[in-house]
């Protein structure tokens, strides 16, 4: 499993990079590993307001269809409309395919260190 140090991660499997003021969304190399090849992306528009801790966006596997929570609240300044025509990339770089990059953040969900996040996921297995 590749984890890189520099994100933050949350316990329903997004990544947060944050830069500056802003910071980019996206699903874990765990997540896409767990749901199989995607085929279909469902975002947000440009300017949606997103909470913390809800649905913003899904994604369609071969498998079945999941929901992706926000880590943040704030507004979606920007969404990666390269995954709409090929939401693929996730499973091929999912530290690269970055969903939504959310501004104005006014509050954020428990984030874990990358360590937190390991520990997290192997606890997971484990009790499968």
């Amino acid at each position: 499993m590749n984890t890189p140090k520099e994100l933050s991660y949350t316990k329903s499997h997004e990544w947060v990079r944050f830069e500056g003021e802003e910071a980019y969304v996206g699903l874990t190399d765990f997540a896409q590993d767990a749901l199989g090849d995607l085929v279909f992306v469902n975002l947000p528009e440009a300017e949606d307001m997103v909470e913390a801790g809800e649905v913003f966006a899904d994604v369609e596997s071969v498998k079945a269809v999941s929901d992706v929570y926000s880590p943040l609240s704030g507004k979606v300044a920007e969404i990666n409309e390269e995954l709409l025509d090929a939401p693929e990339k996730i499973n091929e770089e999912p530290y690269e395919a970055w969903v939504v990059k959310v501004s104005d953040i006014t509050e954020k969900e428990e984030l874990l260190s990358a360590e937190a996040y390991e520990q997290f996921c192997e606890e997971s297995k484990e009790e499968d």
